[in-house]
């Protein structure tokens, strides 16, 4: 199991093969190339950008929300900046069924309307917020409902690699960051994301 310590990968490593997923979730070993790789795992930013940021969130975590901002002027700034979100639902039943609603989203090109709409909203959340929300950014909740319901082997596949892949990686709450060879629990400000993407873009000085 690779932990804080021993957590390596090359930068710029080559897209991972389906089989590894299997592969991690019948060892139970953690794969670093589906940490920054995993196919079915949403990226924003560069898709070819030479750093890749990893960042464990939930819909409902006060600290992720008011961290997204940060992370969206720090991604609009750096041009070579690739960002993957791992939902990983830690709040409960409205956070798991906002992850799935907003994965299925992306089965209707609709992702990044409704990652940006439930991230605006301010505390805990229920179900009806949540429909609301999305409604309101113009995501059909019942298109976004159908989106998983179609796909719902692979996003739900996605959902327990990313849980198993944050307690792999010592995480114990939202939001967790990965760049390179380093692992940040918390919330991180724009000068503490910079130096993380710096850190990971140069690791050696």
């Amino acid at each position: 199991m690779i932990d804080r310590r021993n957590f390596l990968i090359l930068s710029g490593a080559a897209m991972v093969l389906p089989a590894a997923a299997k592969a991690e979730a019948e060892t139970g070993a953690l794969d670093p190339q589906m940490v920054f790789h995993d196919p079915d795992a949403p990226a924003l930013g560069n898709p070819q950008g030479d750093v890749t940021l990893v960042e464990f969130f939930d819909y409902q975590c006060p600290f992720c929300k008011k961290n997204h901002p940060v992370l969206e002027e720090v991604m609009a700034e750096d041009r070579g900046l690739r960002v993957v979100m791992k939902d990983w639902p830690v709040f409960g039943p409205v956070s798991l069924r906002a992850a799935r609603l907003v994965l299925g989203a992306q089965e209707n090109g609709a992702y990044a309307t409704a990652l940006e709409a439930l991230m605006a909203t301010k505390g805990r959340l229920s179900d009806a917020q949540v429909d609301k929300t999305l409604n309101a950014a113009g995501v059909s909740v019942p298109k976004a409902q159908a989106g998983y319901q179609s796909a719902r082997q692979k996003i739900d596949a996605v959902l327990a690699r990313n849980d198993r892949q944050a307690s792999g990686l010592g995480l114990f709450g939202t939001p967790g960051f990965v760049a390179g060879r380093m692992i940040y629990p918390g919330a991180l400000d724009k000068a503490a994301l910079t130096e993380a993407i710096r850190v990971a873009r140069h690791p050696q000085g």
